[in-house]
């Protein structure tokens, strides 16, 4: 399979797995994302993500342009269709918190998939790129509005428009990196970073997901009264009252999603 997925104690695992071809995009691994993507959102078994490619030399290469010819459909077929499932990344918004363990190249669609996810950990020596203006294209899910909501305008432009890969102690600078590791220590960092957030209140955690990312498109007076309402929604929630139980009687909280 392209894709390997598991479960287990809340934290599900995503593997991209072609390393023969460095993990790019083929169609059948495109079939396999949607159907993760719908696991995601649907299961409630599942409260973090890791991603991360097989493999030690990428994490994503983006298309494999050797195996992905143009689709007999016209564009207006496909984007209208009732079967069209959108960019590689729609339909990836899930309240869930999804780490990104990039253990390689990131690179077209592999950078644009790591900018999709909430929390990005890189090894030292990864590559970053949105390369598209060298091959006559453009990042085609989602990279042109996301890289510059993350890092901001000029390094945006200055690495979509050269089309030129940045490291990962650049990206970490530039922000859409949080932590720069040894290739041994990938999986258990960003495994230690999920435990953490498995073991938080899940309401709470996927309530901080979403106002996160629905205030980013808010002026700042509407989104800090969104920030109101949740906080009143949570307040008297089963897991919210644990939380305060079990501070006072010092003893780890047992979180029921209530």
């Amino acid at each position: 399979m392209p894709i390997d997925f598991s479960v287990k104690d809340h934290i599900a695992t995503m593997v991209l797995n072609r390393p023969e071809a460095m993990n790019s995009l083929d169609k059948e691994m495109r079939e396999q994302i949607y159907i993760c993507w719908e696991r995601m959102r649907n299961d409630e078994d599942i409260h973090v993500v890791v991603i991360t490619g097989a493999g030690d030399k990428a994490f994503c290469t983006g298309s494999d342009l050797k195996n992905s010819p143009p689709p007999p459909e016209s564009f207006a077929e496909l984007y209208f269709g009732k079967n069209n499932p959108g960019t590689m990344t729609h339909g990836f918004g899930s309240d869930r918190p999804i780490i990104c363990a990039v253990n390689g190249y990131a690179v077209g669609g592999g950078m644009e998939l790591a900018l999709a996810c909430d929390i990005c950990i890189a090894v030292k020596g990864a590559k970053f790129g949105l390369t598209e203006a060298k091959i006559g294209s453009v990042p085609g899910s989602g990279g042109v509005q996301r890289l510059p909501r993350t890092v901001g305008k000029s390094d945006a432009m200055l690495m979509l428009l050269t089309g030129e890969m940045v490291d990962a102690d650049e990206a970490m600078r530039m922000g859409f990196v949080s932590k720069v590791v040894e290739k041994e220590d990938l999986m258990s960092t960003a495994y230690s970073i999920a435990r953490k957030i498995a073991d938080n209140a899940p309401l709470a955690v996927r309530a901080i997901k979403r106002s996160v990312i629905q205030g980013l498109d808010m002026p700042l007076p509407l989104a800090l009264e969104m920030d109101k309402q949740v906080y009143g929604l949570l307040r008297n929630s089963e897991d919210r009252l644990e939380g305060r139980q079990a501070f006072k009687e010092k003893r780890k909280p047992v979180y029921r999603g209530k």
